[in-house]
């Protein structure tokens, strides 16, 4: 096969961009080629521009390209739109008669989609299977693929629709086989034997890493990016005993998880900044009273309302100081679908082996991203429970929730398993959890939960990825969704030996690690989706090195391929 394709299908919100994309991202699966696809869109229910990018190669694939090679116009407004971001060689498929197009272009391609719509399913909203139809007849696959996709796509739609989507979409591919002649973008089936693999974003991958760690209780106000974790623990609640709650608000909701997970049962939110932001009273009322809880952020761009359906990577800082007071915390930041899945499991272990707020720090890049993925090694990382059972409950006299212990971390049990009463309060307290204004043991109650919690923390961080520093030029320094442009560039650069570190564990921070690391590096780049290089302030706080300089890009867009790449060129 051509060594890799970009293709996007662009039109007004509403006409079922996600739809294709969907099916789409399955025939290809099916096919054997690794996929990356994401989907850019506007906060708005119709009208618009959006536009779903799917990458399709015979490598693994992490991140998107500038250019398209080929561009589905499913309006006329997107014509006008995308036409620049058209590849060398590279065509633009569109219905000149709809769009009352008469102007000649080389790269045009005229598909009636909207007659073909009407004629074999009865409605133009059929333009989304002719479309995929169409993209198949073009890159030379078998209809079988088209059909499988199909299944699956409308899976669980009436037998009529399933059957009109199908019709439409061999029209679409007839259409093509019999008008185009060109074979440059035909692709040879079978790249990948095994494809046997799941086809997942990363707040796909969260959910199912928080199913997969027990989580029983599930409470959050939606917000975009990260309401698709919440639909999936939903869907799948009565599979495995969850209760899902949608609050009123964001304060609601972390109240919620707290008091049940004072009642014993491991419980999650997930929010985006704004909602955050409402929750930080409730993140030091977790860690006064040590218990333990989960919080998903997965960014957006900001201040305020900002780009609601966009990326960025701009809080950093806000989770790191988020939380009047000081205590000990935990910040994971995955950059790929396999990590949202394992960190999101390590992160109920570590809430509660330390009885602490655990932050699992995303973005909308990586959340709404879809990749080919192989099966979750669920051994990877085991789930571990750190309660004391019901049984030796049961034998505890004179029990003290707060109890002073080496590591700061004090036997917890549940309430209704042991014969004492178990105090909890906001204030400063004692070892019982009755209010106290002693000054030693406040004293005492911070450094239990500060530094000798810390201390214990510092022993389980993640190690950072460091790929081929030896010898590099120039390395590059991200944490999250950047992982995959970074991957990508380091393989692809020609001119340049390129090298980069990836932080899935921003805090603690791995100070020495990172010293090592990068000690004897000649240029070190942070490549961040926000305006201040929040992480190579981090870096320089924490371990006192200077970056060379940072890759900063704030418009709510993701990086790209090409766009490092040039970035480096103008660098030298």
């Amino acid at each position: 096969m051509a060594n890799e394709i970009t293709m996007e299908i662009t039109g007004e919100a509403g006409q079922g961009m996600q739809t294709i994309g969907a099916a789409l991202c399955q025939m290809f699966k099916n096919v054997g080629c690794h996929i990356f696809a994401n989907q850019d869109f506007m906060s708005r229910i119709r009208g618009g521009n959006n536009f779903f990018q799917l990458r399709i190669s015979d490598n693994p694939l992490f991140t998107l390209r500038q250019k398209s090679d080929i561009i589905i116009a499913l309006d006329k407004a997107s014509v006008a739109l995308h036409r620049l971001n058209i590849a060398d060689g590279g065509i633009l498929i569109l219905d000149r008669k709809q769009f009352n197009i008469t102007e000649e272009d080389a790269v045009f391609f005229d598909i009636p989609f909207y007659d073909i719509a009407t004629s074999t399913g009865g409605s133009k909203i059929f333009i989304n299977s002719v479309s995929c139809g169409a993209i198949a007849g073009i890159t030379g696959i078998e209809f079988r693929y088209v059909d499988q996709a199909m299944g699956v796509t409308f899976a669980g739609k009436s037998d009529e629709i399933l059957r009109k989507n199908k019709d439409a979409a061999r029209s679409g591919y007839d259409f093509v086989r019999n008008n185009f002649k060109r074979d440059t973008f035909r692709v040879t089936t079978g790249a990948i034997k095994d494809t046997r693999t799941l086809i997942m974003n990363g707040n796909d991958a969260v959910a199912l890493g928080a199913i997969r760690a027990g989580c029983k209780f599930y409470s959050a106000y939606p917000m975009s990016p990260s309401t698709g974790i919440m639909e999936v623990i939903a869907r799948y609640a009565k599979n495995f005993h969850i209760v899902v709650e949608q609050a009123e608000d964001e304060i609601g909701a972390v109240n919620m998880i707290i008091g049940a997970s004072f009642a014993g049962v491991r419980s999650m939110t997930a929010t985006s900044g704004g909602g955050f932001a409402l929750m930080t009273e409730g993140l030091s009322l977790a860690a006064m009273t040590e218990t333990p809880i989960v919080v998903v952020i997965v960014q957006r761009p900001a201040p305020a309302t900002g780009f609601p359906t966009r990326t960025a990577q701009a809080d950093l800082e806000l989770v790191l100081h988020a939380g009047h007071g000081e205590f000990a915390r935990v910040i994971y930041a995955p950059g790929t679908t396999d990590e949202a899945f394992s960190l999101t499991i390590k992160a109920f272990n570590i809430a509660e082996k330390y009885q602490i707020p655990v932050f699992v720090m995303t973005d909308q890049h990586l959340a709404d991203s879809y990749r080919d993925v192989e099966t979750f090694d669920l051994n990877k990382e085991k789930v571990q429970r750190h309660i004391i059972s019901k049984e030796d409950s049961k034998k505890i006299k004179h029990y003290k929730r707060y109890q002073f212990t080496e590591s700061g971390v004090s036997p917890r049990a549940v309430p209704s398993w042991i014969e004492d009463v178990i105090y909890a309060d906001s204030d400063e307290h004692t070892e019982e959890g009755h209010i106290t204004e002693d000054a030693d043991i406040g004293r005492k109650m911070v450094e239990k939960r500060l530094y000798k919690k810390f201390s214990g923390l510092s022993q389980e961080i993640e190690r950072p990825t460091a790929y081929k520093l030896e010898g590099a030029d120039i390395v590059l320094l991200g944490f999250g969704s950047t992982y995959g442009v970074m991957k990508e560039v380091s393989d692809t650069a020609t001119d340049k030996n390129i090298g980069f570190v990836h932080l899935s564990q921003v805090w603690p921070f791995p100070s020495s690690e990172m010293v090592a690391l990068l000690k004897d590096a000649a240029r070190v780049f942070t490549v961040e989706n926000n305006a201040g290089g929040q992480l190579a302030r981090l870096l320089r706080r924490e371990t006192g090195f200077q970056v060379s300089g940072s890759l900063l890009k704030y418009d709510g867009r993701p990086f790209d391929l090409d766009d490092i790449l040039n970035r480096i060129k103008k660098e030298g």
